[in-house]
């Protein structure tokens, strides 16, 4: 699978750490332009590339690691998204529950990315922890996962295992998905599994 990260700020520049610390390949994109991502990329090496957006957008999973807001900024780039996988990294620290009409956030992503297969993971670490090595303490940070296709949450799993993180999944969005959104008990938990 191809893999992009949208945003580099601490949680998009903490996964691209865990991208390069494995040795998988991914893109990287932010508002600023691939100029502002150089450093970033001289410092983590050949496996993060920065790009523009559209070239970001070309990725069969898409990492979603924008504030909240932005995600249909991203979702409008692309009439058409069938055949992705977008995984929402986001937290929605600042957005009222009305704002989310009483449904959880994933679901709002879901609505924005017509045709994509949306997962929620990498959002309950704080950014310093999640760039961190995932092994810790003779285990592996646990990754909660949850979606509503089995396939994308599946293959979203493999991708947190491949990147160090022990992969639990939760089921569907509403269902486990809700544990991982802001006020959820799952978020900021900092568990291992031995």
């Amino acid at each position: 699978m191809t893999y992009s990260i949208i945003g580099a700020g601490n949680v998009g520049t903490a996964l691209a750490r865990q991208f390069a610390r494995s040795g998988i390949a991914v893109n990287i994109a932010n508002t600023r332009g691939v100029d502002s991502l150089a450093e970033l990329a001289k410092e983590l090496g050949d496996h993060v590339t920065p790009v523009v957006l559209e070239d970001a957008l070309k990725a069969e999973v898409v990492i979603l690691a924008v504030p909240f807001r932005s995600h249909a900024s991203v979702a409008a780039a692309l009439p058409d998204w069938s055949g992705k996988i977008v995984v929402d990294a986001m937290n929605t620290y600042g957005i009222s529950p009305d704002e989310l009409k009483g449904q959880a956030s994933s679901h709002v992503v879901a609505a924005a990315f017509a045709g994509a297969d949306v997962v929620k993971t990498f959002n309950q670490l704080p950014a310093k922890l999640l760039a961190m090595n995932p092994a810790a303490q003779g285990g592996r940070r646990v990754m909660f996962v949850a979606g509503d296709s089995q396939a994308a949450s599946g293959a979203i799993a493999k991708l947190v295992d491949d990147l160090g993180f022990a992969a639990l999944v939760l089921g569907k969005i509403a269902d486990g998905g809700l544990l991982l959104g802001m006020g959820g008990p799952l978020i900021l938990q900092n568990l291992i599994k031995y």
